[in-house]
């Protein structure tokens, strides 16, 4: 029995790739550190984890079961848990369900409006499925997924909305966006073959080079506009600088050859949120 369950988790687990929450859940916290000015305490801590979790699982729920069709017919991924048979189609929504249940439950007591953006929050997650079969914007749409987090970390420790968390999403946004048209390389020629609207597909590599590069300049921008309009101090703009080099060995990694792409997607993304959390907590540490 408990190799069974250990079995369930594990399919779940690919089926969301959990690990991939590590690139939203640093901004959540960069916008409720920079929101209280320090520590926010565990309840906090506790209910932006459960957040982002739940969040991140009904978001690839949603967009593992509506693909089902299409990754069927990529080598790259037909091995997955909701294509090959090992989480059926009634787990699949069940999960999805009980995700978005639990997301908005969470929000509901973090505060008023948390649950309120709760049920927008969730739309916009489950329609980027979509994006793909007709718009090559899909890159920006999931861009505008994981940017949402920021603004949930500072609506959850302040209540509000503010323009400094607004720049730090817009950074969220083209920092995933540029990443995605990179790692939308692999499936460059799978995706022309499918009619899909990604943007290697439609325009061909150099462009979608030219583009990541442009959207994460544009990252870069808007985190720099954050640490200004937050009026944080050296660690902050040292945490943009550290970002900028990040990203610039991403590029260079990538221009070496597609093969690398898994390695500049997984290793220097993944580094970048938390690095860059440091540098924010390290700043409001010193300032207080």
């Amino acid at each position: 029995m408990r190799r069974s369950v250990k079995r369930i988790i594990e399919d779940f687990s690919e089926l969301v790739m959990f690990q991939h929450t590590v690139f939203s859940l640093p901004f959540i916290f960069i916008a409720m550190v920079v929101g209280a000015n320090g520590w926010f305490g565990w309840r906090l801590l506790l209910l932006g984890v459960a957040a982002a979790v739940t969040a991140r699982n009904f978001a690839m729920g949603v967009n593992r079961y509506l693909d089902r069709d299409i990754d069927a017919l990529n080598p790259r991924t037909a091995s997955r848990p909701s294509v090959d048979g090992r989480i059926d189609e009634k787990k699949q929504l069940l999960f999805i369900a009980l995700n978005g249940l639990l997301f908005i439950v969470t929000a509901a007591l973090i505060n008023r409006l948390a649950f309120i953006l709760s049920f927008p929050i969730l739309i916009i997650l489950g329609a980027y499925s979509y994006f793909k079969r007709f718009s090559e914007l899909a890159h920006l749409f999931l861009g505008l997924s994981l940017g949402l987090a920021p603004i949930a970390g500072v609506v959850a420790v302040r209540g509000e909305i503010t323009l400094w968390s607004l720049y730090l999403s817009l950074g969220v946004l083209f920092w995933v966006a540029g990443f995605d048209l990179l790692y939308s390389l692999q499936d460059m020629e799978f995706d022309r073959k499918m009619g899909l609207y990604s943007i290697p597909a439609r325009y061909g590599p150099e462009c979608t080079l030219f583009l990541s590069r442009i959207f994460h300049g544009l990252a870069l921008l808007f985190w720099l506009l954050f640490v200004v309009e937050a009026s944080l101090g050296l660690p902050a703009y040292l945490g943009v600088a550290g970002a900028a080099i990040m990203l610039l060995y991403e590029h260079r990694i990538v221009s070496k050859g597609l093969d690398q792409i898994d390695r500049a997607f997984f290793t220097v993304n993944g580094y970048l949120g938390f690095l860059f959390l440091l540098a924010i907590i390290i700043d409001r540490a010193l300032s207080n």
